[in-house]
């Protein structure tokens, strides 16, 4: 079921999840959602939850409302939305896993905390952009080749090109991520959580978290990092996205 997490100068207050048609949020006790503060009107604003989608309407607020910066008199409600009610903030979160939504949180790797390399796979170090790598003895490469799979690949043809992910499937299907940080983290913490590595080598796919593997091209990739080629499908969490690269 999708939530707001409501909060006010960084300081999470409560989580609410939306299992009503209709949530009222505002100063009076009556609304299902309370904020006692006069900034906020009695009856400020509403979010209607229907089939999966949420509408977020003001009342004729005295302040007004905002989502993500922008005043609102109706709103039709995205994943990781931020309500504004004066000092307020209200985070609208779609749980991925619900029926009939898609997992799409994937995509919001901000969300996540950074994973520290010795808890992921300590003999799979990363190369930070623009430097090097220290690999075990039985993975060194010689130029050109790869070392889980023997193939010839052009290390200047993946250091010039940026990978990206896109979104094959759901709602956000469309939607791209550039893979231009050294590590990239995707997935649903307690579930399953893979990270994606840049290396001098090309874009590579660790497993990190949960029972079930990531898979590559509707196989599941194991323990042992997995080198990602153009046009790889990749399913984390019932999200399959399609990996490229970009010039």
């Amino acid at each position: 079921m999708p939530k707001l997490i409501l909060s006010m100068d960084g300081l999470v207050l409560k989580e609410i999840v939306l299992t009503k048609e209709r949530t009222l949020i505002g100063r009076k006790p009556v609304n299902d959602i309370q904020i006692d503060n006069l900034s906020i009107s009695g009856q400020h604003a509403v979010i209607t939850h229907i089939l999966g989608d949420a509408f977020l309407e003001d009342l004729n607020s005295t302040n007004g409302t905002y989502v993500n910066g922008q005043p609102i008199k109706k709103y039709a409600l995205q994943n990781n939305d931020v309500i504004e009610l004066g000092k307020y903030r209200i985070k609208y979160l779609v749980d991925a896993f619900s029926p009939g939504v898609a997992a799409t949180e994937l995509v919001d790797t901000a969300a996540l905390k950074p994973f520290e390399i010795g808890t992921v796979n300590p003999a799979e170090p990363l190369t930070p952009a623009g430097g090097t790598t220290t690999m075990r003895t039985h993975e060194m490469l010689q130029p050109g080749t790869d070392a889980n799979f023997g193939s010839t690949v052009s290390v200047g043809h993946l250091l010039k090109h940026l990978g990206v992910i896109r979104v094959l499937n759901g709602v956000n299907a469309g939607q791209e991520l550039e893979l231009s940080k050294p590590v990239t983290t995707l997935g649903k913490p307690g579930y399953q959580v893979a990270i994606i590595t840049r290396r001098e080598q090309g874009y590579f796919i660790t497993h990190a978290e949960g029972k079930v593997f990531p898979s590559v091209n509707g196989e599941e990739i194991g323990m042992q990092a997995h080198r990602l080629n153009e046009n790889d499908t990749i399913e984390i969490a019932g999200v399959k996205m399609g990996f490229f690269l970009r010039s």
